[in-house]
Order: C-alpha cells, then sequence, then structure tokens
C-alpha cells in the first residue's frame, strides 16, 4: 500500500485518530499537510513523520471557520502541490443532557463535526478532480449508529456525516473519487482518557465490546491506510465499523 506521490490532508492531526492516521499515511510514503487549531502539538507530530523520511507540513486552522479554511486551501496546495486525499477527522463532544444544552454548546458540535466537513470538501475536493483517483474519509463514530445518554449533540452529528458521506460519494464516483465514513468504537485517544481512567466506565465499555477491550488508534490508522489504497477503490459511500462488535449485538 504504497502513497508516493500522495499529497494527504489530515484535520484533528494533533492527536488521537487524526495523529495515527497521519503516521499511517506518512509511513506509506504520503507528503502530510497537518491540519489542527494546536500548533504546538502539530509541530510535534510532524517531526515524528519526518524521522520515516516523509514531508510533513504544518497548517494552523480552525476548520469550522470558512475563513480560515479557504486560507489553507490557497497555503496547502502552494506549499504541497494538490492534494489527493482528505481525512476529516475534527471532531468534539460536549457531554450534557438535551434540556441542558446551550444553543453555543450545540452550535460548537455542530460545526466542529459537521460543518467543517462540508467546508473542508467544498475547498479541496476540487483539488482532486481530472486524476482519476482521489479519496476522501470522513471519521464518524459508532454514536451514528447506536447512542447514549448526554450525546444528542454528537449522535446527531456524527449521524449527519453518514448522510453527507453518501451523498458527496455518487457527486464524485464519475471523477474515480471514493467517499468513505469510518465509525470507531471506544479507542483509548485523549477525548477518551476521562472514561479510559475511571475504573467503573472503563469497565462498563470494556463489557460491552465483544473483543474485551478498548482499540488502540494505530488501528484505525492501519485502516485509513488501506482505504487509501489502489486495493480500496471499489469502496464508496459506505460506512466502516471498527468497534470490536459492538454495533453487531
Amino acid at each position: 500500500m504504497n502513497l508516493n506521490g500522495r499529497v494527504a490532508l489530515v484535520t484533528g492531526a494533533s492527536r488521537g485518530l487524526g495523529k495515527a492516521i497521519a503516521l499511517a499515511l506518512g509511513a506509506a510514503g504520503a507528503r502530510l499537510a497537518l491540519v489542527s487549531r494546536d500548533e504546538g502539538q502539530l509541530s510535534a507530530v510532524a517531526q515524528e513523520i519526518r524521522k520515516v523520511g516523509a514531508q510533513a507540513e504544518v497548517f494552523r486552522a480552525d476548520v469550522a471557520d470558512e475563513e480560515q479554511v479557504l486560507r489553507i486551501a490557497q497555503e496547502i496546495p502552494a506549499k504541497l502541490g494538490p492534494i489527493d486525499i482528505l481525512i476529516n477527522n475534527a471532531g468534539t463532544v460536549v457531554r450534557s443532557l438535551c434540556v441542558d444544552f446551550t444553543l453555543a454548546d450545540w452550535n460548537t458540535v455542530l460545526h466542529t463535526n459537521l460543518t467543517s466537513a462540508f467546508l473542508m470538501c467544498r475547498s479541496f475536493v476540487p483539488q482532486m478532480k481530472g486524476k482519476g483517483y482521489g479519496r476522501v474519509i470522513n471519521i464518524s463514530s459508532i454514536m451514528a449508529h447506536i447512542s447514549m445518554p448526554q450525546r444528542t449533540a454528537y449522535s446527531a452529528t456524527k449521524a449527519g456525516l453518514l448522510g453527507f458521506t453518501r451523498a458527496l460519494a455518487l457527486e464524485l464516483a464519475p471523477e474515480k473519487i471514493t467517499v468513505v465514513a469510518i465509525s470507531p468504537g471506544p479507542f483509548v485517544t485523549e477525548m477518551t482518557a476521562p472514561l479510559a481512567a475511571d475504573p467503573a466506565h472503563n469497565a462498563q465499555f470494556s463489557s460491552r465490546v465483544p473483543l474485551g477491550r478498548w482499540g488502540q488508534p494505530e488501528e484505525v490508522g492501519k485502516l485509513a491506510l488501506y482505504l487509501c489504497s489502489e486495493e480500496a477503490s471499489f469502496i464508496t459511500g459506505t460506512d466502516i465499523l471498527i468497534d470490536g462488535g459492538w454495533c453487531a449485538q
């Protein structure tokens, strides 16, 4: 699964699943555009990627902000060339009962998880056209398929991302650009660290996973790498669960 010559853009690349995906694509030879609001952490990830011999450039931006997305849509191709791969990974969660949610919190989750994917695709997909190859991967969640209390906004945005994925896949199929969602289950990341560190929550989550454990970010990285490869050129308009069997129950 060689990505030599490909340019990949990963949002939310400073940590967690985004970092793992960026490292996997870089190890396969892709040139990386790393995007996040945290320039310091992005620089550390870039250093890791450069150690395996791949090019990695840092672009600080809030991808939920239209003006900032338009800015990096100019900066990234100027430095790396037009992109071939777009990983929409930026996300956030606010845990609260629906009746206690503020509109500001709702909009934060909506814009970060869903609007950002629209803004990024609108700006960067045109760079993929005319090549006979292109990849868009949207990071959704098992919370698009099942849910829990205090996840109304998160589940709504992740389910919306699946609908967005299907429609965009149909639009881009004539260009041989595939669009796929990945729906991770419980993975050990900075976002889930408080749950994993709490014995009660840790036991609760582990008991609901048939494989009996939390996932590791590198496993999502390997899946994303496969989906970016030529071997996955017939996979589009769908969602791939990577959840240890949770949603099979």
